[in-house]
């Protein structure tokens, strides 16, 4: 009986992932590092999870790292912006004024942001990059899995679980002492409230 939900249980997901179509992105070299952004200060990690107004469920995950350079895995994201290039799902060129459009691009009265930062050692924000640019381009469904994923192949975020639920990672995320949280919100006419 075991086997054979372990079975249906993976038939179901290749359903899932099998009927989403993600556009693979791969900015050239040059694009990368022209677009390469150095934002100082502590090196950090933060996750972004955008959070359901009406029911508190999460949408989406995806984490920025500001190391060598500040760059963000948004993993089968819908964000695009001119200012960043992206290679799978690392977006390059993360400036302030950015993640700003990125964060209003995620909330509006159903939705707002919730961001978890942590200040890191720069070798860790730079493990974690690596990282990210190891894991590839992420299907529909799986952010949060995957995201959970490329930190936990980091020693300092080796206990972060796998899971399929945003939310979840962000209570995982958040029991690591040092976290900073905040929520950005924002109406349906980009007027920020809190």
């Amino acid at each position: 009986m075991m086997k054979l939900t372990t079975k249906l249980a993976a038939l179901a997901l290749l359903a899932v992932t099998a009927c989403t179509t993600q556009e693979v992105v791969y900015a050239p070299d040059i694009e990368v590092q022209s677009k390469a952004y150095v934002h100082g200060g502590q090196p950090s990690v933060t996750l972004l999870t955008m959070v359901n107004n009406a029911t508190g469920s999460g949408g989406h995950s995806a984490v920025m790292i500001n190391g060598s350079q500040r760059v963000m895995y948004d993993p089968a994201g819908r964000f695009k912006d001119s200012r960043v290039a992206e290679r799978y799902d690392v977006l390059y060129g993360v400036t302030p004024e950015v993640l700003q459009r990125y964060n209003s691009f995620h909330s509006r009265k159903t939705h707002h942001v919730l961001i978890q930062e942590l200040p890191v050692s720069l070798a860790t924000a730079n493990a974690v990059i690596q990282s990210a640019l190891q894991q590839g381009n992420s299907p529909d469904a799986l952010c949060a899995n995957n995201t959970a994923h490329l930190l936990s192949r980091v020693p300092q975020f080796s206990n972060i679980r796998r899971t399929f639920f945003p939310k979840a990672l962000a209570a995982n995320f958040g029991n690591y002492p040092g976290v900073e949280t905040s929520r950005y919100y924002e109406d349906d006419e980009g007027q920020n409230y809190q």
